[in-house]
């Protein structure tokens, strides 16, 4: 037994660079795991500037310095962040509110409804509908319930909210204003030369780097171009289902079919089985072809190469593992998992 591990370990771990990086991994994870929440500003405000570093570094080809194309860069994440708070946060906590109150009124006409499809399908019998309406009832009991621990729990969230709107901005501004001398602390803690470490990081800066930027245009343009038809169309709480609509491409595949249900059922609530229901329906799928097949290949086309099997089971561990951190970030943490694998010298060695 102590041979076989010995001779494992020798084959993985024999080359010093590995063993560097398979340090820097383990304590990423362990202070991802271990610290997350209490660090949880500061892994925003990385992210968010790793995420300005792209906008920095085109605002900087133009020739303009530095500092400048920080300051630009910074602007607009303010201001965005500003138009976020006193626009879009208000209407869709506006929206909200009134789905909350209008929910039993939906949920009264789908019990009536439910209750109705025996005299037109006798074969379903009237006592099994009534059993799942009244287990429906019993949860939507408890549905209530968590919804005011939820409302209750809000308050403290607000202080949250408000340290994180202060600290956040702080830690962007400096990270990208001092970039470079961040870089070199950090390099003092790193083997010289570069190994395997330095060539697994120049592959996932380039695919992590276009895929969150990337993915947050995404959300941009499928939220604004869902919202488009629903609002023309006179679609109630348009606002909030497009925002939903938009944070649903996080979860590739299942957050498409995921935030379907509601935008259906709203919509045939408000018209039912109308030409104005099939029409705002035809518009949303229209939407969803659209970002499927032309603007995920447009621009993710060279960051991700991954089997959708892949992909899925990503979302599923990292989003148990981290939430909706997890969820956000499971694609570059797969593509992380992917450049590693090809990169480490036994794997290499296998393929040729």
């Amino acid at each position: 037994m102590l041979d076989i591990l010995r001779a494992w370990y020798t084959k993985h771990f024999s080359d010093p660079q590995v063993v560097i990086l398979a340090l820097v991994i383990l304590s990423g994870v362990a202070i991802i795991f271990f610290l997350g929440d209490v660090l949880a500003p500061v892994l925003a405000g990385i992210v968010i500037a790793y995420v300005l570093e792209g906008l920095v570094k085109r605002i900087g080809r133009l020739g303009v310095p530095r500092p400048v194309s920080v300051i630009i860069s910074f602007s607009l994440f303010v201001t965005t962040v500003v138009l976020l708070l006193f626009g879009l946060i208000p209407l869709v906590s506006k929206q909200l509110s009134q789905l909350i109150t209008n929910l039993p009124d939906m949920l009264n006409e789908a019990q009536q409804l439910i209750l109705t499809l025996p005299e037109k399908y006798p074969m379903l019998g009237s006592g099994h509908l009534r059993e799942m309406v009244a287990s429906f009832n019993a949860e939507l009991v408890n549905l209530g319930q968590t919804l005011l621990s939820v409302s209750l729990a809000s308050v403290v969230d607000v202080f949250t909210l408000m340290v994180f709107l202060v600290v956040v901005p702080l830690l962007v501004f400096f990270l990208l204003k001092d970039k470079h001398k961040i870089v070199i602390w950090l390099q003092r803690f790193l083997p010289e030369g570069e190994g395997l470490a330095y060539q697994v990081w120049r592959d996932v800066d380039v695919k992590m780097g276009n895929y969150i930027r990337g993915k947050l245009l995404e959300i941009l343009i499928v939220g604004v171009a869902t919202y488009i038809p629903l609002a023309v169309m006179g679609l109630k709480y348009a606002a909030t289902l497009s925002l939903f609509v938009g944070l649903s491409v996080i979860i590739p595949y299942v957050g498409a079919v995921a935030v379907t249900i509601p935008v259906a059922l709203i919509a045939w609530f408000q018209w039912g089985a109308s030409s104005e229901f099939v029409y705002l329906m035809g518009a949303y799928l229209l939407v969803q072809f659209l970002d499927g097949n032309i603007l995920v290949p447009l621009l993710f086309s060279e960051v991700v190469d991954m089997h959708p099997a892949a992909i899925i089971i990503a979302v599923l561990v990292f989003g148990g593992l981290w939430g909706v951190w997890g969820v956000f970030f499971a694609i570059p943490l797969a593509t992380l998992i992917q450049s590693v694998l090809n990169a480490w010298p036994s794997m290499q060695q296998e393929v040729s």
